[in-house]
């Protein structure tokens, strides 16, 4: 499994990498409209729609997208879009979270593909309005979901259940615990404090998202940067909640060794609105 995940991995680096790094955004725009598409049939998927329909809404996904990018929609400033976005991240996942997969259920097939494809499209354009920012601020803020995740697993190994005897979410996803979520936490905030350091002595004129909320003061930076980090958790256990309501262990086996493509998607799904969100404030 180990072998499988590097081998999927070097792969997936392989393809976005390039795409990251050309001088050209177009190119990682498309490739975003794929990664897209994909989350969209998987998501089709796990609310029961037939294969023709889940092609369908894959199809509709990345016609959306593009018609976005072709109008130019894209390169135009969203405040009020991330502020309604964040408004719904947060409230949504609060109700979600208290109310756990029976409320999930509860709600009609139609208005779960409609949410869910709603919340791709949103994803998709903050993500590209972060590349069109800046190589530098895009990479900075799917390194800040990277390194929540990274230090969430290895202080919840090291230190789960010595502090607090309650799980984080535990008819969710049992193995987390709330010092995973906070070593997560804490790998975030070192990081902003280092990579805003990195910007400032390089005078660097592409700055990360960290400077850009560091131009608020040190404290909204930190504060926004534990916010973020909170609900990049909380985009993990929501996919988690939906994938129990389906009764799926994966959201596919697109990516071998990793699942689908929107289980390595969402923690970032309201992180990057979000992060435009606080950053055009």
């Amino acid at each position: 499994m180990l072998k499988q995940r590097i081998i999927t991995a070097i792969v997936l680096l392989a393809f976005l990498l390039p795409a990251v790094f050309y001088p050209d955004p177009t190119a990682f725009t498309g490739l975003a409209v794929l990664l897209i598409a994909a989350g969209a049939w998987e998501w089709a998927n796990l609310n029961q729609c037939k294969p023709l329909t889940a092609y369908g809404v894959a199809a509709v996904s990345a016609a959306g997208c593009l018609a976005v990018w072709y109008f130019g929609f894209a390169s135009l400033p969203q405040r009020s879009l991330w502020l309604i976005a964040g408004a719904v991240w947060v409230l949504g996942g609060v109700w979600l979270l208290r109310g756990g997969v029976g409320v999930w259920a509860r709600v009609p097939q139609g208005v779960r593909v409609a949410v869910g494809v709603l919340a791709l499209w949103v994803a998709w354009l903050a993500v590209v309005q972060a590349r069109l920012a800046g190589i530098n601020f895009l990479v900075s803020t799917m390194v800040l979901v990277w390194i929540a995740d990274v230090f969430a697993y290895f202080a919840g190994r090291a230190l789960g259940g010595r502090f607090f005897k309650a799980k984080l979410a535990p008819t969710i996803s049992p193995g987390k615990t709330w010092e995973g979520a906070l070593g997560g936490m804490l790998g975030v905030l070192v990081a902003a404090g280092v990579w805003r350091a990195a910007d400032a002595s390089l005078g660097t004129s592409d700055w990360s998202v960290f400077s850009r909320l560091g131009q608020s003061g040190l404290l909204f930076m930190f504060l926004s940067v534990a916010f973020l980090a909170a609900m990049s958790v909380v985009g993990d256990l929501v996919e988690s909640l939906f994938k129990r309501s389906a009764g799926f262990k994966d959201s596919s086996g697109l990516l071998p060794g990793h699942g689908g493509v929107l289980d390595r998607l969402d923690a970032l799904l309201p992180v990057l609105p979000l992060a435009m969100m606080l950053t055009s404030l």
